[in-house]
């Protein structure tokens, strides 16, 4: 078992860097501002869905493969990216409707978790960060490898998920008082795009 005071660093520093924004903020916040705080919590749980694959992908070692090869790492990367400038794409395009009040919101709940999941696990970063991480904080004296691993992962996608349920109540509260506005149904949708399309951008240029 993690002794407390390994356990206890750990925390603090996972809850400093879930607050810090990042892509899975801005998307969970950007989701939450077009589509209400409902579908910013789902994309918030997506993207948790998709941390706990890679914790798993992290515990049994298959991540290594992404790091050791670059072919693999770039394919994952360009599909990460690729999926998230469809995305934004379809969102600039995609006309406002003239009032949201009474008819369905824009994405689904449902949809807007499964878009998250398949963000999150496209992104390879992600992949490599859970494997160089969570390690840091094992110590085989402490008992099972694969349990501590497992305990800091699971810590991680909750405090992760904490922070992207914060995130999104607060800016879906803003949102549903920003909808009201013609200005910005006309153009909630390019920026939300714009959004999506700058952080596909954001992870084809990233490196190993």
């Amino acid at each position: 078992m993690i002794d407390l005071a390994t356990l206890a660093t750990y925390v603090a520093i996972v809850f400093g860097f879930v607050f810090i924004p990042g892509p899975a903020t801005l998307l969970t916040v950007a989701r939450a501002t077009s589509s209400g705080t409902k579908v910013g919590i789902a994309t918030g749980a997506g993207v948790a869905a998709g941390d706990i694959f890679h914790t798993v992908m992290a515990i049994f070692g298959i991540s290594a493969i992404i790091a050791t090869s670059a072919m693999l790492f770039g394919i994952i990367k360009y599909l990460g990216a690729a999926y998230l400038v469809y995305l934004g794409v379809r969102a600039i395009l995609e006309k406002a409707p003239a009032d949201l009040a009474g008819s369905a919101l824009p994405v689904p709940a449902g949809k807007a978790f499964r878009q998250a999941i398949l963000t999150e696990v496209l992104n390879p970063k992600t992949a490599l960060f859970f494997l160089a991480f969570l390690p840091q904080f094992v110590r085989p004296e402490n008992g099972s490898v694969v349990l501590q691993l497992t305990i800091l992962g699971v810590i991680f996608v909750l405090l992760g998920l904490f922070s992207t349920v914060v995130f999104a109540v607060s800016a879906g509260s803003l949102g549903s008082l920003l909808r009201r506005n013609p200005a910005v149904l006309k153009w909630q949708g390019k920026v939300v795009g714009g959004i999506y399309c700058a952080l596909g951008v954001r992870l084809a240029l990233q490196q190993r």
